[in-house]
C-alpha cells in the first residue's frame, strides 16, 4: 500500500507560517506603502532641520537625562522632536553624513511600490542606491570638509571620514582620488553602456567623430545576433557626414549603433535564427544631405550692373541684410535620428501590414527635421488602395499625430508613410537662408519656405505661382510663414526692385515692418495714415488703384513691345526705350493680405472683384497676391479665389473639409501643427517644416534696412478712380489746399518750356511717375495743358507767364 505523501513538504516557510498571504494582501500592501511614504517624508523633514538645529540638540542627544526623551519642556529644538533629532544624529553624523538623504529616498520607493503608484524594481534601487551612498559618503567626506569647515557632523559622517583617512594614509591624496573615480566609472558603466561612448569620446575626441558608425543586429531579448550589416559605406556618421545605411534586422530585431568588428563564426548562425522574409527585415535609412553654406554674411547675391541704366539708382550704396541678424539654434539642421525609435516604427508598420495581408519588399526611412518618411516598395500582387485604407490603423500602431500616406509617391514605384518625429527640430531662417541654393538662385522672387523631409531647402519664384494662397487653422503657423516669405523677399531684393502693399485688418501682424515703410513698401500719396493699411475703405482703395497701376503698366507695355515686366525692364536698362514717352523701371509689387476672411465678411464683393482682377491679370505686369486667412470654408474661399491662386500653402486644419478647400484634396488635416505645411503647385503637395523667424530677428532686420540709403517715402499708388468720374471743370473747380506742393513750380516749368511731359516733370523735379502724372492731371483740371494723347506731350493752352500768374492767383482766392 503506497503510503501517503507528506503535503507541507512541497511548502516553503513563508507558505506555512503564512507570511506570503499576509503580502499578497493588497489591503496591507496598500497599508504598508503609504507608512513608508510618510515616515520617509518625516525623516527627511528631520535630516533638513538637523542642519540647523543639530548643534543645539547634540547635548541632548548624547547626555539624556530621565524624562527628556518626552519634550515636555520644548528643549528638543529639531522640528521632527526628539525621535528625529536621534535619527538625523545617528544617520547623518554617526553614519553616512549628506549621503544619508538616499535612506529615507529609497523608503519613499519602497511605499511606492507597495502601494501600487510606480513600479520600481526594489531589488536593483536597494543596490545601486545603496553603493551609491557609501560612494558619496567618501567623496564629501574627501571634498568637502576642507570647504565646509568646521560644523556638528562631517559631510561624509563618521563612515566617510574613517574610509577616507585610512585609504588616504594607504596610497595618499592622488589614490583616493583615483579610486573613487575608478569606482563611479565602473558603477555608472554597469548603469549605462553609453558610458563607455562618454569614455572614449573624452579620451580622443578627434576619433570619436571621424569613427567609423556600424550597425549591429539585436533581439528583443537585448542579445546580439552578431551579424554583418548588409551594407557599411566609408565614414558614414549619423550627425556630422551624411550618407545613406542599411540597416539589417533579426526576427523581431531592434537597430543598435556598435564600435566593434562583427564574428565571423556567427554569421551562419544568425542566417538561420532569421524566420521572416529577408524583404521585411531590411531597413534602409536615408539621413539627408546638409545643405552647402553661403561663402558670405550677405547672401543676396547681387552682381555687378553693367548695363547703361542702373536700376538701383540713386540707392548705389544700399547694402542687403546680413546673416548675423538672424538666430541660431543648437543642431539646426541635423536632424536627429533615434535608431531605437525608427525600429520601433518599422516594426510596428510591417506588423499592422502583415496583420492585413499586405506582404512588403523594403522598407526605406528618409529621417527629416519634424518627419521621417518610411517608403514601402509592396510585394507583387498588392493593391495600392488597401495600404491606402490602413492610414488609422497603421496612426493607432504608431500612437503618433499626423499620420500621412502617399500612395503611390509621385515618381517612385513606392508607396509612402510619414510619421512625425518623437522629437523635433526648429528649421531656423538662418539655415535656410544661409545656403548656396537660396544664395546662388536665379529667381525673380525667391520665397524661402523651410525644409523639406530630405533636409532640402523649398523654395518658390512667385512670379511663377504667381499669386499664393496660405490657409490654415489659429496657431498653426500662417503668420510664421507670412513672415518667412517678407523676410526671403528683403534679403534678396534692392528697394527700387520690389515694394510691399501690406494689409493687415488686424493691425498687430504687419506692424513691425514699419520702419522699412519708405524703403519697400507703396501707398497711395493722399493717405495720411500709415503705409500698412488696416482700414476696410483704404482696403477698397488701394485695391482698386493697384487695379488702375495694373491697366497703366500694361499699356506702357504695350507702347514698349514687350510682354512682360522682365522684358521691359530689360528693355529701359538698356536703353532701348524712350524717356520722353514716360517709361520708368518698373518694381515688382507684392501685395500681402492678413485675415483675408474678415474683409469678404465685411466688404464682400467689394473685396473679391479687384482682387479676383488683379489676379487673373496683373501677373505679366509684376503684381503678385499673397492672401491668408484662417476661416478656409467655401464663403471665403471661392471658386473665383481658388481658379485664380494657384499657389496653394495649407497648414494644419481641423477637418478633411477644409483641406479640400485648400487643396481639392485631404492631407492638411493630418498635420501637426507648428509650421507643418502642404505646399502645392503642380499635381502634388510637398510637405515642408515653415522656417522660423522670431519677432526680434524681424525687428533687427528692419532697423538695419532703416539705416541704409534708399527712398525717403513710400512708393505712389495712383489714385483710384471713383464712380463720380473726372472733373473737367477749370480754374476755380480746384482748390489751392488740394493741390500738390510742387504744383506751381511744375506749372511754370510746363509754360516756360511750352512742353506738356510727364516724364520732364519726373526728370526735373526727382520725383515718381506717379507724381508727376497727377501733377500732370491737376493741370489738367486748372486748364494749363489739354487731355492726355497717348504717348504724346499734352497740349500747352497758356502761352506766357503772365497769364499763368492770374490763373493760380484766382486759384489762391
Amino acid at each position: 500500500m503506497a503510503k501517503k505523501k507528506n503535503t507541507n513538504t512541497n511548502k516553503s516557510l513563508s507558505e506555512v507560517v503564512g507570511f506570503k498571504n499576509i503580502f499578497q494582501n493588497d489591503f496591507i500592501n496598500f497599508t504598508v506603502g503609504i507608512i513608508l511614504i510618510f515616515l520617509s517624508i518625516y525623516i527627511i523633514i528631520a535630516f533638513i532641520s538637523f542642519f540647523s538645529t543639530g548643534q543645539n540638540d547634540q547635548s541632548l542627544v548624547l547626555d539624556l537625562r530621565p524624562g527628556e526623551i518626552f519634550n515636555s519642556n520644548r528643549a528638543f529644538q529639531n522640528s521632527c522632536g526628539p525621535f528625529g533629532a536621534f535619527v538625523s544624529y545617528f544617520f547623518i553624523s554617526r553614519c553616512f553624513g549628506l549621503s544619508a538623504f538616499i535612506i529615507p529616498v529609497f523608503m519613499g520607493m519602497a511605499g511606492l511600490k507597495l502601494v501600487r503608484a510606480y513600479n520600481f524594481n526594489l531589488i536593483k534601487c536597494f543596490f545601486c542606491l545603496g553603493i551609491s551612498m557609501l560612494w558619496l559618503s567618501i567623496t564629501f567626506a574627501e571634498i568637502l570638509t576642507p570647504i565646509m569647515g568646521s560644523q556638528v557632523f562631517n559631510p561624509g559622517g563618521d563612515h566617510g571620514q574613517f574610509c577616507s583617512q585610512w585609504i588616504e594614509n594607504l596610497v595618499g591624496a592622488p589614490g583616493l582620488t583615483a579610486i573613487l573615480l575608478l569606482t563611479a566609472i565602473i558603477f555608472l558603466t554597469y548603469l549605462s553602456k553609453e558610458t563607455i561612448t562618454v569614455v572614449r569620446k573624452i579620451l580622443n575626441p578627434v576619433n570619436s567623430i571621424s569613427n567609423k558608425v556600424k550597425f549591429d543586429i539585436t533581439n528583443n531579448q537585448g542579445k546580439a545576433n552578431k551579424s554583418k550589416p548588409i551594407e557599411t559605406l566609408e565614414d558614414p556618421t549619423v550627425f556630422d557626414d551624411p550618407q545613406t545605411q542599411r540597416v539589417e534586422f533579426g526576427d523581431n530585431g531592434e537597430a543598435v549603433i556598435k564600435q566593434e568588428e562583427q564574428a565571423e563564426e556567427t554569421k551562419i548562425e544568425t542566417a538561420k535564427e532569421i524566420k521572416q522574409a529577408p524583404s521585411t527585415n531590411d531597413l534602409k535609412i536615408i539621413i539627408p544631405e546638409k545643405e552647402n553654406l553661403a561663402d558670405s554674411k550677405d547672401v543676396s547675391g547681387s552682381s555687378n550692373i553693367n548695363t547703361p541704366i542702373n536700376p538701383k539708382e540713386p540707392w548705389t550704396k544700399y547694402k542687403y541684410p546680413t546673416l548675423d541678424l538672424l538666430k541660431k539654434y543648437e543642431n539646426d539642421g541635423k536632424p536627429y535620428i533615434d535608431m531605437k525609435e525608427q525600429t520601433a516604427n518599422k516594426n510596428r508598420i510591417v506588423e499592422v501590414l502583415n496583420n492585413f495581408g499586405v506582404q512588403i519588399k523594403t522598407i526605406t526611412a528618409t529621417v527629416g527635421p519634424t518627419i521621417t518618411l518610411y517608403e514601402i516598395t509592396p510585394a507583387e500582387g498588392v493593391k495600392i488602395s488597401k495600404i491606402r485604407n490602413l492610414e488609422d490603423d497603421i496612426a493607432l500602431s504608431l500612437a503618433a499625430l499626423g499620420i500621412r500616406i502617399i500612395a503611390p509617391i509621385p515618381g517612385k514605384g513606392t508607396v509612402g508613410i510619414e510619421v512625425p518625429n518623437a522629437q523635433k527640430n526648429i528649421v531656423s531662417m538662418e539655415s535656410i537662408l544661409n545656403s548656396k541654393r537660396f544664395q546662388e538662385t536665379t529667381m525673380d522672387l525667391p520665397i524661402a519656405i523651410g525644409k523639406t523631409i530630405t533636409n532640402e531647402v523649398f523654395m518658390a519664384d512667385l512670379t511663377k505661382l504667381p499669386h499664393l494662397l496660405v490657409a490654415g487653422a489659429t496657431g498653426q503657423g500662417k503668420s510664421v510663414g507670412l513672415n518667412a516669405i517678407i523676410t526671403s523677399l528683403l534679403y534678396k531684393k534692392h528697394p527700387n526692385e520690389l515694394k510691399f502693399v501690406l494689409i493687415d485688418p488686424k493691425k498687430v501682424e504687419f506692424s513691425m515692418y514699419m520702419p522699412i515703410a519708405d524703403h519697400f513698401m507703396a501707398k497711395i500719396p493722399d493717405d495720411n495714415e500709415d503705409a500698412i493699411i488696416t482700414d476696410v475703405t483704404k482696403v477698397i482703395r488701394t485695391l482698386n488703384s493697384l487695379c488702375k497701376l495694373m491697366d497703366y503698366r500694361y499699356d506702357m507695355l504695350k507702347l514698349a513691345g514687350a510682354k512682360n515686366i522682365k522684358e521691359y525692364n530689360k528693355k529701359y536698362v538698356n536703353h532701348q526705350l524712350r524717356l520722353t514717352d514716360g517709361h520708368e523701371y518698373m518694381p515688382y509689387i507684392v501685395v500681402i493680405i492678413d485675415e483675408f476672411g474678415d474683409l469678404i465678411m465685411t466688404a464682400g464683393k467689394e473685396i473679391e472683384m479687384p482682387i479676383a482682377r488683379i489676379a487673373q491679370l496683373a501677373r505679366a505686369v509684376g503684381i503678385h497676391m499673397v492672401i491668408a486667412t484662417q476661416r478656409p470654408t467655401t464663403s471665403i474661399i471661392t471658386g473665383n479665389i481658388k481658379a485664380n491662386f494657384p499657389g496653394r500653402m495649407a497648414f494644419r486644419v481641423s477637418s478633411m473639409i477644409d483641406s479640400r478647400t485648400i487643396l481639392d484634396r485631404p492631407g492638411a488635416n493630418q498635420l501637426i501643427g507648428r509650421g507643418d505645411l502642404l505646399f502645392l503647385n503642380g499635381n502634388e503637395p510637398v510637405r515642408v517644416q515653415c522656417a522660423f523667424v522670431d519677432t526680434p530677428e524681424i525687428e533687427r532686420i528692419n532697423e538695419y534696412i532703416k539705416q541704409q540709403p534708399g527712398p525717403i517715402e513710400p512708393m505712389e499708388l495712383p489714385e483710384p478712380t471713383t464712380d463720380e468720374g473726372s472733373d473737367s471743370g477749370k480754374g476755380g473747380s480746384l482748390e489751392m489746399h488740394s493741390l500738390d506742393p510742387l504744383f506751381e513750380e511744375a506749372a511754370r516749368t510746363i509754360v516756360l518750356s511750352q512742353q506738356g511731359s510727364t516724364s520732364m516733370i519726373q526728370r526735373r523735379f526727382s520725383i515718381g511717375y506717379n507724381r508727376a502724372g497727377r501733377l500732370m492731371d491737376q493741370m489738367e483740371k486748372a486748364g494749363i495743358v489739354g487731355a492726355a494723347q497717348g504717348s504724346k506731350p499734352r497740349e500747352v493752352l497758356i502761352q506766357d507767364e503772365n497769364s499763368l500768374e492770374n490763373l493760380l492767383s484766382a486759384l489762391r482766392k
